[in-house]
């Protein structure tokens, strides 16, 4: 586990040295915050620094970094490459100045900080695209849940209801009541979910593919993963339709850059005291979701590649898969394995009772607790546009209305067509790294602007551009 081991510490050291070189370019202050200059009691709340962090990185988090990593492990040990440099120098970077721009700007959401920065008619696309980014994301992680819960007891379409019930409340009601409240709690429980997966891969220390085993050294890893010379891992057939570039960036987003975040930065930057909070906040969450998505990246690894999916099991089970690998529907293990049913075996077997409860959690709250923040700031982003006062009740509902209605659009049409799902979620993969696109090139403008060192967000925004372009046309053509 030596690339594992080396790209733990060289995040720890991307939060203390560039973390640090980030802060000094942009340059807090001791100017008033939004939460101090003007509270409301509903969106712009003063909270605990703590309790902002917690937020930030569930928010941030949820199941993308435990997703991403897991999917990730098909592009082999290239994924702890692109997870420490782009959380180090992308995704931090760009959490952080979406936050402090938001700070500098009254708490503005990400549409007008781009219309501010890039033009009015920038600012009309841009909502629009995140509008309906944001729309997918409530309407993907109501899904994904409730077939979950359905597996465990009760219809889905119940479960769909109770989910949906919980989001018009979590949108409506004051920060501090819900969200504030058991957030912190589904965050506790996420990171130490990756410190106990972590812990236990010390204790095991699996010899798991290094980064020097990219290319020709992978086919030693991918041999031993056969049965009567059948390929058990299906990794060349995944790698044929996907390849790693830009596949892997748009795959592996939470964990390295993810364009969603800068709609959480700037939600949470109206709950912060000080501007000199935000290194810790932004910068810091992202490099403890990346800590997230390398400990799922090695433990997705030695899953598949060391045989770790035969040790989670019960005997009749892998028997019973390697009795259908022949067949002309057969399965391999990228296909027999999706990622909730990894991280369930998983946990259950490292962590025990608490792991499956951990695991529960991992994959059905932490969706949920992504969801109901992009519908809370979707609503803020509509009332930002409109110049609605969010205070009364009222207005709330105004927007809000509409709002689910075309969530529960959404929702019906993934029932009704049967691959809706995966076809919805794809599109969000690259709406999401696209919106990343904009939120880079509106950060470099605005450090341009007030002269100061746009190197660090340019090169980010020149190389994701060049994956969502390249990503959208391989899609078309």
């Amino acid at each position: 586990m030596i690339s594992f081991l080396i790209s733990i510490v060289a995040l720890v050291l991307g939060y203390l040295i560039y973390g640090k070189v980030v802060e000094r370019i942009f340059g807090p202050d001791e100017r008033q915050t939004p939460a101090i200059a003007h509270p409301d009691g509903v969106d712009y709340i003063a909270l605990p620094t703590w309790k902002v962090f917690m937020i930030q990185f569930l928010n941030i988090a949820g199941t993308g970094p435990i997703f991403g990593a897991i999917m990730g492990a098909w592009f082999g040990p290239a994924s702890f490459l692109w997870i420490v440099f782009g959380c180090i120098f992308a995704g931090s970077v760009h959490d952080y100045i979406s936050g402090m721009m938001s700070l500098r700007n009254d708490g503005a959401g990400l549409p007008e900080l781009v219309g501010k920065y890039m033009g009015k008619v920038m600012r009309i696309i841009l909502l629009v695209f995140t509008m309906l980014l944001l729309l997918m994301v409530g309407a993907v992680f109501v899904y994904s849940p409730a077939m979950i819960l359905s597996g465990i007891g009760g219809h889905v379409i119940i479960w769909f209801v109770v989910i949906f019930i919980y989001y018009i409340i979590a949108t409506l009601l004051p920060i501090d009541k819900i969200i504030g409240k058991v957030y912190p709690l589904f965050a506790f429980a996420l990171i130490f979910m990756a410190v106990g997966l972590f812990v236990c891969l010390l204790i095991k220390m699996p010899h798991i593919p290094e980064v020097w085993n990219i290319g020709g050294g992978m086919e030693s890893w991918m041999t031993a993963q056969q049965s009567d010379g059948i390929d058990l891992l299906g990794v060349k057939a995944y790698l044929t339709k996907n390849t790693l570039f830009p596949a892997m960036f748009i795959t592996i987003a939470c964990g390295a850059i993810s364009g969603f975040h800068a709609t959480q930065s700037t939600l949470m930057a109206r709950c912060l005291k000080s501007e000199k909070l935000g290194r810790p906040v932004f910068y810091g969450s992202m490099i403890t979701e990346g800590f997230v998505a390398l400990v799922w990246a090695a433990v997705s690894s030695w899953f598949f590649y060391s045989g770790g999916w035969r040790e989670v099991l019960p005997q009749d089970a892998v028997n019973e898969f390697l009795a259908q690998v022949g067949n002309t529907d057969g399965k391999t293990l990228i296909q027999y394995f999706p990622v909730p049913i990894v991280v369930k075996l998983v946990c259950s077997s490292w962590l025990g009772v608490v792991g499956g409860i951990l695991a529960m959690l991992g994959v059905v709250a932490a969706p949920i607790t992504s969801g109901d923040t992009a519908l809370r700031s979707a609503r803020l982003i509509i009332a930002d546009f409109l110049k609605f006062d969010q205070k009364p009740i009222t207005k709330r509902l105004m927007i809000a209305v509409p709002m689910f209605a075309a969530v529960l659009g959404l929702l019906i049409w993934q029932m009704a067509y049967p691959n809706g799902f995966n076809v919805l979620w794809q599109y969000f993969g690259w709406s999401n790294q696209t919106l990343s696109v904009f939120t880079l090139w509106t950060a470099t403008i605005f450090l341009y602007k007030y002269k100061k060192c746009y190197w660090i967000t340019l090169i980010p925004a020149i190389f994701m551009t060049t994956v969502s372009l390249t990503f959208i046309l391989q899609t078309i053509f």
